[in-house]
């Protein structure tokens, strides 16, 4: 039997605020009727689905903040989540084979890692793991990943609003909006700015 392992992640077209990813492998039984392109479901869906995911799944969360896309740039810090991600879901996989009574090693050593987009963000020659573009329309897994980095994301910017209520970011998220690039350019920018973005 295989595992599907998806990856996918939230916040590459913002100007402000973290990259976020997820990586999550669903139990067999999981209730997959509930998934979707995290861009197609509405905010109430996304939460409830993440608490379901969370529940039921072995999952990671990797985050970048915005100073750290600065310096090394947006794809690198894509690539940099995803793999954060990855390394603590496979951190929990032991315990979460263990509770589903799966055996470990047959998880671990038949790993089919799937990445929404034309990139690898890492290499590992024990692990299978490809690219798919629109992976997150296709494989639940990736849909999974996909709310799960989407529903953190916004967290974070909402948090992020209370600090700094003037640029509005629990609008706008932090995207590049007309409303957000004129605040930007009448106010100059926030602490959680990204400053290698053109505005």
């Amino acid at each position: 039997m295989d595992f599907l392992v998806g990856i996918d992640e939230a916040g590459r077209g913002p100007l402000a605020g973290p990259v976020t990813a997820g990586c999550v492998l669903l139990p067999i039984d999981f209730p997959v009727e509930i998934l979707n392109d995290s861009k197609k479901l509405s905010e109430k869906k996304r939460e409830a689905a993440s608490d379901v995911i969370r529940e039921k799944s072995c999952w990671g969360i990797g985050i970048v903040s915005e100073k750290i896309i600065d310096e090394i740039n947006i794809l690198q810090a894509d690539f940099k989540a995803m793999k954060i991600a990855f390394d603590m879901m496979r951190m929990k996989l032991p315990a979460w084979c263990e509770k589903n009574k799966f055996n470990f090693e047959q998880c671990k050593n038949s790993m089919q890692i799937i990445v929404d987009g034309n990139m690898l963000p890492f290499t590992d020659k024990n692990l299978d793991i490809k690219a798919v573009i629109k992976a997150d329309s296709k494989f639940p897994c990736v849909m999974a990943a996909s709310i799960l980095a989407k529903v953190q994301r916004d967290k974070i910017m909402l948090d992020y609003d209370k600090l700094y209520p003037e640029y509005g970011y629990a609008k706008h998220k932090g995207y590049p909006t007309l409303v957000h690039k004129e605040i930007c350019r009448r106010l100059g920018p926030s602490p959680i700015q990204r400053l290698s973005f053109k505005y």
